[in-house]
């Protein structure tokens, strides 16, 4: 690909998702009642859909979805397959090599789908589903290239710290941090109580990432940001510095035990499951992770009244803006070759009913504006303004880019957690991927 082509791609895409996240909540209204399709009733048709609901409630609830749909348009049968969020990455990905995709299946944006789109991979959504489009307003503009929408959104939302209100209350922590010096305040009462700060998922790379993304957000400027993602040059010194943030966290050693190894949502061992059963004090996690717990504990509450949220806090000196945040969504695409029913499906999955029932259930924050209101959990619900109040949401690094800058870079970061590299090195790993991109 040329780097012209590429770069305007990701500007496109990577930039799109903040106006996107702020314009949600402005869109036009819903559809009203969902749409019975009667898709291809003439012959028995079976749709396979993979996704990462892999855990009550949102389990039951999508292979109802899937069963409703199905009563519904006689003759088409939807095969569901449920997994663990990263088991599900590294199947599509053999699946999209092999050829064998499954014809629903969840789409990130970003670089992943532009790899995606120019191989004749996933199904141009803009004319089939228009009304959808509509109804979604400019949250679809994550997933669009060249004006073209190739994935209908159903969750976005934004990262932040996930805490147990009662271990900070039991430290002595009577307000979240607002910047880093408070925040090793925090961690410095937790340790002193007896309690591990924070749970990290080391061992799928992607949760530790996070930090350093955050860590840029904080230390780059907008412009340098957004320059950065566009040229893929990443000279500018607040990179590197955001590194040397990252280091001197490491060297406070806050991190559970084993968080080189720990797992981020699958297990009872799990970093989302450390923090659902009180083990650690909080966790940096975006909006899907009180489903997450709830799939993780017995009583299928996760933590309940005791779940706090405060945002990444603010670097002393940074240029970044404080109140802008990390974030990203799910959308749904449509495999090529799949059979005009699987469009239909998903824009039933869009619907006014189902985005209703998934705020419900707490699996995430809807995109279809009907169902804002209908998000319970408190943290949740707050969530939503921090979303649509943000100056700036900056698109998930490793997903902007793709799967060759995204993993070399999510690499050296992981190398950081376990003092083997240095900030530098995270630098010059992503420079040396995005050079090979050009």
């Amino acid at each position: 690909m040329k780097t012209k082509t590429r770069t305007a791609a990701l500007r496109t895409l990577s930039l799109g998702l903040g106006v996107a996240l702020l314009a949600t909540a402005c869109s036009s209204g819903g559809t009203g009642e969902a749409e019975e399709t009667s898709g291809d009733t003439g012959d028995s048709t079976t749709i396979t859909w993979w996704h990462n609901s892999n855990t009550a409630p949102g389990k039951d609830y999508y292979e109802k979805v899937a069963a409703d749909f199905s009563e519904a348009n006689p003759g088409v049968q939807i095969e569901v397959s449920a997994m663990q969020h990263d088991d599900m990455v590294t199947k599509l990905d053999a699946a999209f090599q092999s050829g064998d995709a499954p014809d629903i299946y969840m789409e990130r944006g970003g670089g992943e789908m532009q790899a995606h789109v120019e191989a004749g991979l996933t199904k141009d959504l803009s004319d089939v589903a228009a009304d959808t489009i509509s109804t979604l307003g400019s949250s679809v503009a994550g997933w669009q290239i060249d004006g073209q929408t190739y994935g209908l959104p159903f969750s976005m939302g934004v990262v932040g710290f996930w805490y147990n209100k009662a271990l900070f209350e039991q430290a002595g922590v009577t307000e979240a941090p607002a910047t880093w010096d408070e925040f090793y305040t925090v961690i410095d009462k937790l340790k002193a109580a007896g309690i591990e700060p924070i749970s990290v998922g080391v061992g799928e790379k992607w949760p530790a990432a996070h930090y350093w993304y955050y860590f840029v957000l904080r230390e780059c400027s907008q412009k340098v940001l957004q320059d950065g993602v566009s040229t893929l040059d990443f000279s500018d010194p607040c990179f590197a510095k955001a590194g040397e943030n990252l280091e001197k966290l490491v060297a406070a050693e806050p991190f559970n035990a084993g968080f080189l190894s720990t797992p981020a949502q699958k297990g009872p061992t799990s970093a989302s499951a450390l923090l659902a059963t009180g083990k650690v004090a909080m966790e940096l996690a975006g909006h899907w992770e009180p489903g997450v717990m709830q799939g993780l504990t017995e009583d299928k509450q996760g933590l309940g009244e005791d779940t706090g949220w405060f945002p990444f806090p603010a670097v002393t000196g940074g240029k970044g803006d404080p109140a802008a945040v990390l974030g990203g969504g799910d959308a749904w695409a449509v495999s090529e070759g799949a059979p005009d029913v699987a469009v239909d499906f998903v824009k039933y999955l869009l619907s006014d009913e189902v985005q209703q029932g998934f705020a419900e259930q707490d699996m995430g924050l809807p995109t279809n504006p009907a169902a804002v209101e209908f998000v319970k959990d408190p943290a949740l619900a707050a969530l939503l303004e921090v979303r649509d109040s943000s100056p700036f949401v900056q698109l998930y690094f490793d997903t902007a880019f793709g799967t060759s800058v995204g993993g070399a870079m999510n690499d050296a970061i992981a190398l950081v957690f376990a003092s083997s590299g240095s900030a530098q090195d995270i630098v010059d790993a992503t420079q040396s991927a995005a050079d090979a991109e050009k």
